[in-house]
């Protein structure tokens, strides 16, 4: 049985883990894990890529010592970032963070040139201000795009490291304002209008595509074997989550959640109506052509900025924090978890009381009421976003899965399936990691099938947990 390496790179941690994969046999192992998060530099957030660079090589060297022979090698990491490199590879200056502030009013600037819904017919996109065409538009202010022979989206510049191979994923690729719905290709128009380079954008493959075997530097860097070779999963980590979503049929609604929370439903064809634009969802490319008809929902963010800042000034236990929210009695206050406030790093504590002030209420005092309301307020955002996609899209839910770290938080998990009125079943917790396995382990010819298939397996190898809503309390869906 092959070992594949999934190197996974999230949001606010980063972790190098082991897999294999066949008929009746997904396992994974942790062997590496790093935390990650955007760094404050002069009035700007940015990406330590070298930094991650240099971790993910302590992984893949942990792997050598125990797993030599490893078969295969796949990155994902979240979307919309990308390095410049020159001609000659060097990468030219620090990536920028996805909320860094350089893109303040770059998309209303676009948006005065092309109407919102006209684009959205185009690419498909919620409206995101940090979506990668705003962020490019916002770097030919500065002096590294006129340098620059490429634009690698993150997972390919990782993958540009390991493999000296160019290239463009097509899930991360459908992510960056750049592409045509239809195609998943990169749209020649969309490129003109931001006044790019066609040739900056490289070319574009599909997950499962074989791209090569490692630089030597790499396999003298990681004592890696020669014959280990990259291949492309779904490289938007919310693409390989939904690969190991355990859905049973085809009528389900996910939520993948981590410090973002993306919720939706899984379609054949994009939806690019006047409805939807105005409801501001997003038609990403999914593996084996799946279109993940989602809204970005603020997620878990505004929950882990609250405990760093707790936790700044006193000793502070998730767990007994979680404890104590579940004992708050409901029927608290509920803010809009979307609020632009929420979005940037500093003071949530005092952002999400001044929310609650403003919504009439008394704001929560103690850290137990502050993160009662923080996760009253994401499962409304999450039951909210279901409906919607179910009312957009014709698609009928009757289970929601959700997948990531937020499957292990069980109040929020529980408070999901009242604000829904549906089943919730929640794990695996590792979904990107698994995605990204079985995604190799099918190219490498150790899995066959569909993503139902593989859906299939996940199913009987993961540990699953189900929540049913509390009829008393519950919303209606």
């Amino acid at each position: 049985m092959s070992v594949h390496i999934a190197v996974d790179l999230g949001a606010s941690s980063g972790r190098v883990m082991l897999g294999t994969a066949a008929p009746g046999v997904l396992h994974l192992e942790e062997l590496h894990r790093f935390p990650n998060g955007p760094i404050p530099v002069n009035g700007g957030l940015v990406t330590d890529a070298v930094g991650l660079w240099q971790q993910v090589l302590v992984g893949l060297r942990a792997v050598a010592r125990t797993n030599p022979g490893a078969s295969t090698v796949a990155v994902d990491t979240w979307a919309v970032d990308y390095g410049l490199l020159a001609a000659d590879g060097t990468l030219l200056g620090t990536p920028r963070h996805y909320r860094d502030p350089r893109t303040e009013g770059v998309a209303e600037r676009v948006l005065a040139r092309v109407p919102g819904a006209e684009l959205y017919r185009r690419n498909g996109l919620q409206h995101l201000p940090f979506t990668t065409i705003y962020q490019l538009i916002a770097e030919a202010d500065g002096p590294l795009l006129g340098a620059a022979s490429d634009a690698l989206l993150l997972p390919d510049l990782f993958g540009f490291w390991l493999s000296g191979v160019r290239g463009a994923e097509a899930t991360n690729v459908s992510t960056t304002g750049l592409a045509d719905v239809a195609t998943g290709r990169w749209a020649d128009d969309l490129v003109d209008l931001a006044e790019l380079a066609r040739t900056l954008l490289p070319p574009v493959h599909d997950p499962g595509t074989v791209l090569g075997t490692l630089r030597p530097d790499v396999l003298d860097a990681t004592g890696l074997d020669p014959a280990t070779r990259l291949v492309a999963v779904g490289s938007h980590d919310t693409a390989s989550a939904v690969v190991a979503v355990p859905a049973a049929d085809e009528d389900f609604a996910y939520i993948a959640c981590g410090t973002w929370g993306l919720v939706g439903v899984e379609l054949g064809q994009p939806v690019v109506s006047a409805e939807s634009f105005a409801a501001n969802f997003t038609n990403e490319r999914g593996v084996d052509d799946r279109i993940r008809y989602l809204r970005n929902v603020m997620g878990l963010w505004v929950l882990q900025q609250c405990v760093a800042e707790w936790s700044a000034r006193d000793r502070v236990d998730l767990g007994e924090l979680l404890a104590a929210a579940a004992e708050v009695p409901p029927g608290g206050p509920v803010i809009d978890i979307d609020d632009a406030r929420f979005l940037a790093p500093g003071p949530m504590v005092e952002r999400v009381a001044a929310a609650v002030a403003e919504s009439g209420r008394r704001p929560p005092g103690e850290p137990a009421e502050v993160v009662r309301c923080v996760l009253e307020s994401l499962a409304d955002a999450f039951a909210r976003t279901v409906a919607d996609a179910v009312r957009l899209s014709g698609h009928p839910v009757r289970v929601v899965h959700l997948v990531g770290g937020g499957a292990r938080n069980a109040l929020l998990c529980r408070l999901t399936a009242n604000a829904c009125g549906l089943p919730v079943v929640a794990g695996p917790v590792e979904a990107t990691a698994l995605g990204n396995v079985l995604v190799q382990a099918r190219a490498a010819g150790d899995l066959s099938g569909s993503l139902e298939a593989l859906r299939s397996l996940v199913r009987q190898t993961a540990d699953l947990t189900t929540y049913v809503p509390d009829r008393t309390t519950a919303g209606v869906s």
